[in-house]
């Protein structure tokens, strides 16, 4: 390269010095530039011995540089090779990864063994849906047997005796993988074929479901939030208002252990905990305002329907627990003197890191939640019985209302009928 050159210029004149000044007496050095390629020791000298000394030199400088030359071109060479490696691993990558970008932090094992492959987690999804499937159907068959439809239960019949061989041959297809009888394309071929007959199911069920929703009252509903993730959860399409007192009151069931999770959060700018209710791993539950706590004596997570209220004032900032119409707990110095500040997020079925999200997987509710409803007043003891009792008294929330229309749901949470007032009456 032109370093190496530069260098054997450099280095000529004093090549030269040593080979042509020995025997000679006053002698004048002159440096000039001379060509590589050009033998320096061609012309006769008066030196022989010094001249060959020099021209072997020369040519051992000029097989270094050859030398030098064919190492930098193969080391360009395996970086080529290795940089096309790299693109190729990048690009599988991107496309095993949702939305071509790689999800953060080790995916979880729930199979117990040490690396599951795409397949198997597909196939395990499968399975989720699939019970998520049948729940539905449930509920289907109760709300035909309620209203006497024949039809519906043969329809039921006959969706039931599809998924129970869908989860046969998701069963099938495990035990397969497990075994590696099957390679890439037979694998791709499969989950299409479940796929397919998943997506028919689905869309048949929702056509059901549509009709049911199409015959009851708009606030007979409930929520149900079948697994623990971070994308199932609901959104109240409104704020709170600034409140200076407030009552939360719900239909909960769960048999979630540990912990129930996340009923409500309500998160504002700079303020992810401005309140909450939480049940998280074997703690109990608690009421968050502001970010401060409160333990909550409740009881609920026995696979049955209960009906919950707190209310709480910024007065001293005293609250007062009620499970199934009846007064369990009360307490004071809850954030007091801070008001309810508006314009925030109020999302069921997870906890908000941030504004509108940041949702961890373990803190989720898992179970259903029906009536939730936001007064800015405390309730009096007999309001709250009647709200328990499904007493037709009973008031809806001035500040959130249970209605359809006012909530959004996502990432696979569903709507039922909700039968809890049904089977008290």
């Amino acid at each position: 390269g032109p370093a190496v050159r530069a260098d054997l210029l450099l280095l000529l004149p004093l090549l030269l010095a040593r080979g042509c000044a020995q025997g000679l007496g006053q002698t004048r050095f002159i440096c000039t530039s001379v060509p590589v390629d050009v033998d320096m020791c061609a012309a006769p000298t008066q030196g022989g011995d010094a001249a060959e000394e020099l021209r072997g030199t020369v040519l051992q400088l000029r097989e270094t540089v050859l030398q030098q030359k064919e190492t930098i071109l193969r080391h360009q060479d395996t970086i080529r090779e290795l940089t096309a490696k790299l693109g190729r691993c990048e690009s599988q990558s991107a496309a095993e990864a949702p939305g071509g970008r790689r999800q953060p932090g080790p995916a979880k094992n729930t199979m117990g063994d040490l690396s599951r492959p795409p397949a198997a987690e597909t196939l395990s999804q499968l399975g989720q849906t699939l019970q998520a499937l049948k729940t539905r159907l449930e509920n289907l068959e109760h709300f035909s047997r309620l209203n006497a439809s024949g039809q519906g239960s043969n329809l039921k019949d006959i969706l039931q005796n599809k998924i129970d061989d869908l989860e046969k041959q998701v069963l099938s297809r495990v035990n397969s993988l497990e075994e590696g009888k099957f390679g890439p394309r037979n694998e791709s071929e499969e989950r299409g074929k479940i796929e397919s007959t998943l997506t028919s199911l689905h869309q048949r069920i929702s056509d059901l479901e549509k009709g049911q929703k199409d015959n009851r009252p708009t606030d007979r509903f409930q929520l149900t939030f079948p697994l623990r993730t971070n994308y199932m959860y609901a959104k109240v399409k409104k704020s709170l208002p600034e409140m200076y007192a407030f009552s939360v009151c719900m239909w909960m069931k769960s048999s979630a252990s540990p912990g129930m999770g996340t009923p409500f959060s309500y998160a504002v700018p700079g303020q992810a905990n401005e309140l909450v209710l939480i049940e998280w791993g074997n703690n109990p539950m608690e009421i968050l305002i502001n970010d401060k706590v409160a333990k909550l004596p409740f009881v609920i997570n026995d696979g049955k329907w209960h009906h919950i209220c707190v209310t709480w004032t910024t007065r001293d900032g005293v609250w007062e627990a009620y499970q199934d119409g009846t007064q369990t707990g009360s307490g004071e110095n809850l954030a007091p003197y801070h008001p309810i500040k508006p314009q925030g997020v109020l999302v069921l079925g997870q906890e908000q890191d941030t504004l509108g999200g940041g949702f961890d997987a373990t803190q989720a509710f898992v179970g259903e939640l029906a009536h939730f409803n936001v007064w800015d007043r405390k309730l009096s003891p007999g309001e709250v019985y009647a709200l328990a009792t499904c007493s037709s008294k009973a008031l809806a929330g001035n500040v959130i209302a249970w209605a359809e229309g006012n909530i959004d749901v996502y990432g696979g949470a569903t709507k039922w009928t909700f039968e809890a007032c049904r089977q008290l009456n």
